[in-house]
């Protein structure tokens, strides 16, 4: 399994939601701190995630990671409570290879992302013999792989009930249906490997880090994929979005 997080995007504007509330915001303010938090950000993916913070790296001027690191000590004080700040902050994550079980697991949080979750469709997608998730391999054997393990050979046609399946993956097709994508997911099993893409707030994501971490009650490669998000968002934030601020956003 292998997960990126891609961009955070809207450092500024996350910032710029501390000074609306008592009308301390004025253009210049505003400028000033999009222009300084440009100043701080990777704008080069293959660099890493775009968006993420620069203050730890020589080159970024001295006074723009002054004033960056004053108002996100500000933010980060205050955005756990007030949450609406936190939903400035967007967060853009792709998983390889988590299993489709625990994929269900993270689509049961679609609300959370807006509905901004798009995976590997067991309808328009093939899936192979034997194909599953990291975490199933070696702890499972599929009835197809044990059966060739063990020098059995299965027929490619069978007859059922009085009509006529076609071999395919993990069992029989009634004939003629054999390439009908709706039918052939019948067979798949849940540890069949999914990739997907999804986009989260930041407030939102603590509530899925929540019920979803390493000490909950998630499947055990559920909980990987999501502290593995969590690893490269403390690294990308320079440490602001770390475990102990997403455990108490009130949401």
């Amino acid at each position: 399994m292998e997960v990126y997080l891609n961009r955070i995007d809207g450092w500024d504007d996350a910032i710029l939601s501390m000074f609306y509330s008592k009308r301390t915001v004025t253009r210049e303010l505003e400028e000033d701190i999009r222009y300084n938090t440009y100043l701080v950000e990777n704008d080069v993916p293959t660099n890493g995630p775009k968006g993420a913070l620069l203050l730890e790296e020589d080159y970024i001027d001295k006074i723009a990671k002054e004033k960056v690191t004053k108002w996100l000590d500000s933010l980060f004080k205050w955005a756990w409570t007030h949450i609406t700040m936190g939903r400035f902050l967007d967060l853009s994550f792709t998983v390889y290879g988590l299993h489709r079980a625990g994929q269900d697991d993270l689509d049961a949080h679609a609300a959370r992302m807006n509905n901004r979750i798009i995976r590997s469709s067991t309808r328009l997608a093939d899936f192979k013999h034997g194909e599953m998730s990291t975490y199933y391999q070696d702890k499972i054997v599929p009835t197809d792989v044990a059966l060739a393990y063990l020098g059995i050979t299965t027929p490619d046609e069978i007859e059922y009930n009085g009509q006529t399946y076609v071999r395919a993956v993990n069992g029989y097709v009634l004939k003629g249906m054999e390439n009908n994508k709706d039918v052939k997911r019948g067979l798949y099993m849940l540890s069949i490997p999914s990739n997907f893409i999804f986009r989260c707030n930041l407030t939102e994501f603590a509530h899925v880090y929540k019920e979803r971490r390493e000490q909950g009650t998630a499947n055990p490669e559920v909980k990987q994929a999501i502290e593995m998000m969590v690893d490269q968002l403390e690294e990308a934030s320079c440490g602001y979005i770390n475990r102990e601020y997403l455990m108490k956003v009130k949401n």
